[in-house]
């Protein structure tokens, strides 16, 4: 490398340094509004994790291991982690081997961010781009840095239209699927109106009644999906569930009963059917 290419590097790499320590911020969550700090002291992975809608993840330590069925990537702090649309992903999360600590944020495109930049989009959309997506922290460290002041100041509604911005630029650069309108299929609609309130009991009726639907009607297209109502009821707490896990201290039991089991061994039992591993060794000390 020539010594100009060299100053060029050193440059970049402490650019990147001083935009990570301005998103480190984050980690100490004294305004987690829209976003959830996610940590842990073990590595642990979980398999067939439902992401139900466009978000994305700032590594702040250790490393994230992500994999769908045509794609595989690996994050480290500097990199933003991108999905575009709602998927099933596997991933790893490993700790920093200095620290010990594994964190990153997830911050959520809501719908008001993202309903803001389909109105202000005004120009054929590019295609949909890959599902998931590695982008340089420091390429959108002006917009991600006016987004963490909103949220440090309280003006969150600043900080919802620095994420419609966001969600427009990386639209530019050809990750179309950010902006498409979401069509939820049928089983979608029922998981999500069940994580909306992962406590209640969720007889068949109420579902029906809610989405129009006899109950023949609502098992078919159910099991057309591959699926059923019973199973959406277990994934959506489960999901509900691992989201508690990271971002809270919460005891277990407490977890279970936010998530409607009055089981604690089965909520671990269904727990560990679902992720392949244990409750406990999620984001705990």
């Amino acid at each position: 490398m020539t010594p100009a290419l060299a100053d060029l590097a050193d440059l970049a790499d402490c650019d990147s340094s001083d935009v990570l320590a301005d998103m480190a911020s984050l980690a100490d969550c004294a305004r987690a509004e829209g976003y959830a700090c996610v940590t842990a002291l073990r590595e642990h992975g979980a398999r067939s994790v439902e992401i139900p809608a466009p978000q994305f993840a700032i590594l702040l330590e250790g490393e994230k291991r992500v994999r769908t069925a045509s794609q595989s990537l690996r994050f480290v702090p500097g990199d933003i982690f991108l999905i575009t649309r709602r998927c099933r992903i596997d991933v790893v999360n490993v700790p920093d081997a200095r620290s010990g600590r594994y964190v990153s944020a997830i911050v959520p495109f809501c719908d008001e961010a993202l309903t803001a930049a389909r109105t202000l989009w005004n120009e054929p959309l590019p295609a949909a781009g890959e599902v998931l997506v590695r982008l340089p922290l420091r390429e959108h460290r002006t917009l991600l840095r006016r987004w963490r002041q909103s949220l440090q100041d309280g003006h969150y509604s600043d900080a919802r239209l620095a994420l419609a911005t966001f969600a427009m630029a990386l639209t530019r650069q050809g990750h179309g699927s950010l902006l498409l309108p979401p069509q939820p299929s049928l089983a979608e609609q029922v998981r999500d109106r069940i994580a909306a309130e992962p406590a209640r009991d969720w007889p068949s009726h109420e579902v029906e009644a809610a989405l129009g639907l006899s109950g023949a009607t609502l098992r078919r297209r159910l099991a057309a999906d591959g699926t059923s109502l019973r199973q959406l009821l277990i994934e959506a707490r489960l999901a509900h569930a691992m989201g508690l896990l990271y971002t809270t201290r919460l005891p277990l039991k407490s977890v279970a009963a936010r998530v409607g089991y009055r089981s604690l061994p089965s909520f671990s039992k269904r727990f560990v059917e679902r992720y392949g591993l244990q409750p406990a060794d999620i984001g705990r000390a």
